[in-house]
């Protein structure tokens, strides 16, 4: 199973790294900031805890969530009704459908019942560009991220993911709140899976995420035993204020934020992140 939709940061290709370092056994599941998922579907699908607990501080991003849970008929009616004006458009069309729709969501979304609204993000999602999602003032500090390619044939969307998704979030908790808050609602013994914005992130998002607070989200992580923190390596920052927790480093490629080819185009840049980590004996 895959993520709803791209995420810049998502850990799909890190998983591979993560697993040798997973906990045994899963009974109860958090993650404060959740963005695309990738762990979540890990966790789901190989260990089916009793509880799980998600949170995104963008409460249009955990809205789309909640609606899939709640809602999936009547928010895949929304979705199908814009992938099927969608899809016959030329590509200068489907550009400036993007663009009247994200102006919609970003203006006139009181308008919208929130199943609409959720609905909406997720298409501007599927459609814009490369998994960024950038809040912008043009669009009234809402979702602002430029159009994608515009290239898809046959859909926008894959209804087993949806599918997938509305199963396996029945009974999950979903909030959108500050992690602090988020990871209250927990159990002590629960597995935290924390991965926080980049630091120096080229994520525009609405809060920024400083130094101190990833010192805060250090500090709670070392006084768990059954824990998870990703970043992106930053000059020996982490090594510094990883306290006693256990830190390894991965190989990485960003495709967002790739550095512009002097011939022409875009090339991705190699990196290294770092996971600090606490498995529970």
């Amino acid at each position: 199973m895959k993520p709803l939709f791209m995420w810049a940061g998502g850990k799909n290709k890190m998983l591979k790294y993560y697993r040798p370092l997973m906990p045994t056994s899963i009974t109860s599941y958090c993650e404060p900031f959740f963005g695309g998922g990738a762990m979540f579907i890990e966790v789901m699908t190989n260990y089916n805890p009793k509880t799980a607990f998600i949170n995104d501080i963008e409460t249009p991003v955990a809205n789309i969530y909640r609606e899939i849970r709640d809602n999936v008929k009547d928010f895949e009616a929304f979705v199908q009704e814009y992938e099927n004006k969608y899809l016959p458009l030329s590509k200068e069309d489907r550009k400036k459908y993007y663009y009247d729709l994200r102006n919609t969501h970003a203006w006139d979304y009181e308008s919208m019942t929130i199943t609409q609204e959720a609905a909406t993000l997720y298409f501007l999602m599927k459609t814009g560009f490369n998994g960024i999602y950038q809040i912008n003032k043009n669009t009234n500090n809402r979702y602002g991220t430029p159009s994608g390619l515009l290239n898809q044939k046959s859909r926008v969307y894959d209804r087993d993911v949806v599918a997938w998704w509305h199963t396996n979030l029945q009974g999950v908790y979903i909030s959108s709140d500050d992690w602090r808050t988020a990871v209250e609602m927990a159990p002590e013994d629960s597995f935290f899976f924390l991965d926080p914005p980049y630091r120096t992130s080229f994520a525009d998002y609405n809060s920024a995420f400083n130094d101190q607070d990833l010192i805060d989200l250090i500090s709670f992580a070392d006084e768990h035993d059954n824990v998870m923190l990703s970043n992106r390596d930053d000059d020996g920052w982490f090594e510094n204020n990883s306290l006693s927790l256990s830190k390894t480093h991965f190989p990485v490629t960003y495709t967002a934020g790739r550095r512009k080819k002097v011939d022409g185009g875009h090339e991705a840049k190699k990196a290294k992140e770092i996971l600090l980590f606490k498995k529970k004996p």
